[in-house]
């Protein structure tokens, strides 16, 4: 140990976390050199291993698969109880029996994607060629990357074509590209609360995140893991900033107001004096005994390299040329972070390219994180598009 402030306790609580890189609680595929995961960012990344968890039954005409895309704080523990944390999966409210997206019903997958820290190859991975954690020797990863594995481990599971792809967020990026790269293989496609880019206010929201952790004395220019440290407090300043962006101003207002936490007047001093500072300080600290920091700043840069319409000449129609896969798309009022105008930008793409497409913006006050929460128009509108593309392929 170094003579720095991180304790012996901080680093122990992160182990559990780190014991899922490489062998988590969930199914693993393994790509050996055979199977190279090609990269944007050139050359290959092998060997590789996806984590991922499923769901219900896949039929014997391995029609009714759905394969849900995480958001940047997710992983693969979709509807099951999370091996870390010990809380429900993150969409347990709309994924599980019974559920808008019935498990009952569909074959569910959830995955963690590449450069995530649960089991997918990523910065807290073990990098053969050195015996120590990739760290910031792992290449830079972007959304199409992430998409690639996800086909090849689709592949792996036999399946030719999923019934739907379905993500929030990162993972509404994830459902874009997967509906451009692999249109023949995606008969719905269901963006959520997303954009087809990143826009500058969200780089620069990121940004400070990224600086916050490598800022941290304990980030070791990336190498913490193979030292012993973990720059803990920067992940959690990086979390708690992060976090206020998936709020609105009315739901905090709502949640705390300016009421003060356990206390009956002001302290004068920097103590979490209101209730606002104690849940941002919670959601930071919970925040990295589940996380990797180095995955934080691969998965935020992915984020901010995304750009779909750059990749088709400029033009955003034509990612979705000549497609024949139907599409969904929600928004909600408060969200800030990926506003109504970044959906409707996409459904006018969509249009101009003869897509099928319908759109919700769906009244609510809960900002970016409404996706997560109970919201009953988004789960009508959840249980109406997927069911109706059940019955347009013949799932039972």
């Amino acid at each position: 140990m170094s003579d720095s402030d991180t304790t012996l306790g901080e680093i122990r609580a992160f182990e559990p976390a780190r014991g899922e890189a490489d062998h988590p609680h969930s199914a693993i595929m393994r790509f050996g050199a055979d199977k190279p995961l090609q990269l944007d960012a050139g050359g290959v990344l092998t060997p590789f291993q996806i984590a991922y968890q499923t769901y219900g039954t896949l039929n014997a005409a391995r029609s009714n698969a759905i394969l849900i895309c995480h958001a940047l704080s997710g992983d693969q523990h979709v509807a099951n109880v999370h091996p870390v944390t010990g809380k429900p999966g993150w969409w347990e409210t709309l994924v599980g029996p019974g559920k808008p997206i019935d498990t009952d019903r569909y074959f569910v997958i959830g995955t963690n994607v590449i450069g995530g820290c649960m089991g997918s190859t990523g910065p807290s991975s073990l990098n053969p060629a050195s015996g120590k954690a990739y760290g910031l020797d792992l290449p830079i990863l972007t959304i199409r990357d992430m998409v690639r594995a996800q086909a090849m481990l689709v592949d792996q599971l036999g399946i030719e074509k999923l019934l739907a792809v379905v993500g929030g967020s990162m993972g509404g990026m994830q459902v874009l590209q997967w509906a451009a790269s692999y249109p023949e293989r995606v008969f719905a496609a269901f963006p959520i609360a997303t954009a087809a880019r990143h826009s500058a206010q969200n780089i620069a929201f990121h940004e400070v995140g990224r600086q916050a952790i490598m800022a941290d004395p304990e980030w070791r220019g990336g190498r913490y893991l193979a030292e012993g440290s973990s720059p803990r407090r920067g992940l959690s300043v990086a979390r708690m900033a992060a976090h206020i962006t998936y709020m609105s101003d009315s739901s905090l207002h709502r949640k705390f107001g300016r009421r003060l936490q356990d206390r009956d007047g002001h302290t004068f001093s920097f103590d979490a004096d209101f209730q606002v500072e104690s849940y941002l300080r919670h959601q930071g600290e919970a925040f990295v005994d589940r996380f990797d920091a180095n995955s934080y700043l691969y998965m935020t840069r992915a984020m901010d390299y995304f750009d779909l319409a750059a990749d088709y000449g400029g033009v955003l129609a034509n990612a979705f040329k000549a497609t024949k896969t139907r599409f969904c798309l929600v928004s909600f009022t408060s969200d800030w972070l990926f506003t109504t105008a970044d959906s409707r930008n996409i459904v006018h793409a969509l249009n101009a390219a003869g897509a099928p497409v319908s759109f919700a913006e769906i009244e609510s006050d809960k900002g970016h994180d409404a996706f997560l929460l109970d919201e009953p128009e988004f789960f009508a509108i959840t249980r109406g598009f997927i069911d109706a593309a059940a019955r347009a392929v013949g799932v039972s």
